[in-house]
């Protein structure tokens, strides 16, 4: 196996947006080349990013974001009678921290896929990241939208919005077992032509989050999931856990957090299982112009912005968590995050850099007086 690289290199037929930030190992001592399709942040473009956000990483060392919620979605809906509290929140969205925290995302966003090696367009992809960007992208041709889902971002509900609005579902609270892949039309299966229109014509949006969702991941899929233990839970012990290489007990039932992280180190963000994947490596927005970008934190007021937006009936509403959900809490992701060394949270978080930045999300504080706090 390779060892960690820490220098950063950027793949030109790719680019940042276009590729990802992957794979760092140590370059003295590695066997392997950097995998292909694969890109790293380098610190020029690092130093652009803060730049060009208008003093994003300043505000996020001194938590002027934390309680910042997203403005609503660009043009009006029709469901001004139901709205209720969103009503209200969308007329108070325009207030100034608002302003300033989608100012901060579109200059990010703006400046950085303006560079030359940047995506500009779905067609400017590679194959494999415009296949896996046509395949999470759900189209509704009814309501003219477009949805890029991030699992792990509350993306069962969205569906299930979907399968109402498309008649599929009577309403969003029957209790029924979530197909992922029936009765949805996804932007994958349709000719060129037909995506370019939708790409042009149709209000197109996507919902973030980024470090608790690499934690929801862990704890559902190895703590949950029997498929996925077995699939990648005995791969990680095997590979990662001193002594057990050649265990054949092993079940996958007991990855530790740390285990996971050295997992996702070693992976090329291309390739990954969609539910780790960077958010930026499934949506592409770089290449695709996103009306707009949901925040899980508001999950519910965005929510219903959205559906205003694309003049959904005033009976279809954004499911009500359910009882048994537990959400991954501050608290919750200290904990793990405090617990990790600090050298592979170090090594990690570049890996997934623009999934903070370009949001306009906090990196995890990590410092030892905030850990024992």
């Amino acid at each position: 196996m390779a060892s960690r690289r820490q220098e950063y290199g950027l793949n030109k037929a790719v680019g940042v947006r276009g590729g990802s930030v992957v794979n760092f190992r140590n370059a003295a001592g590695s066997s392997g080349s950097v995998r292909r399709g694969s890109a790293v942040l380098p610190s020029v473009l690092t130093f652009l990013v803060i730049v060009a956000s208008g003093g994003l990483l300043l505000m996020i060392e001194k938590g002027m974001l934390n309680s910042m919620e997203t403005p609503p979605p660009r043009g009006s809906g029709r469901r001004q009678d139901f709205v209720g509290q969103a009503g209200k929140h969308s007329r108070e969205a325009g207030d100034v921290e608002s302003q300033i925290l989608q100012e901060i995302r579109n200059r990010t966003i703006r400046a950085v896929c303006s560079q030359k090696n940047m995506p500009h367009s779905v067609w400017s992809l590679s194959p494999l990241q415009r296949k896996t960007l046509l395949q999470h992208i759900l189209v509704n041709d009814q309501y003219r939208f477009l949805y890029c889902y991030v699992p792990k971002v509350a993306c069962s509900n969205w569906k299930r919005v979907l399968k109402v609005l498309s008649g599929a579902l009577q309403n969003v609270d029957i209790s029924v077992k979530m197909n992922h892949q029936s009765d949805l039309l996804f932007l994958s299966s349709l000719k060129p032509e037909e995506i370019r229109y939708r790409l042009k014509h149709y209000f197109k949006f996507m919902f973030v989050r980024p470090m608790e969702r690499l934690l929801s991941a862990y704890r559902n899929k190895f703590g949950e999931i029997q498929s996925y233990q077995k699939k990648y839970g005995v791969e990680i012990v095997r590979r990662y856990r001193k002594g057990a290489s050649k265990d054949a007990s092993a079940r996958g039932d007991d990855v530790t957090f740390a285990e996971f992280v050295r997992y996702l180190l070693d992976e090329d963000a291309e390739r990954m299982n969609e539910h780790w994947m960077p958010m930026y490596n499934l949506c592409q927005p770089c290449a695709v112009n996103y009306d707009f970008i949901g925040s899980h934190e508001h999950l519910e007021s965005d929510a219903e912005l959205v559906l205003q937006r694309v003049g959904a009936p005033p009976h279809v509403h954004f499911p009500v968590r359910q009882a048994w959900y537990k959400p991954v809490t501050t608290e919750t992701l200290l904990y793990y995050v405090c617990s990790l060394p600090q050298k592979l949270l170090r090594e990690l978080l570049p890996k997934y850099i623009l999934d903070f930045s370009l949001f306009a999300y906090s990196l995890p504080n990590t410092t030892t007086e905030h850990c024992r706090h």
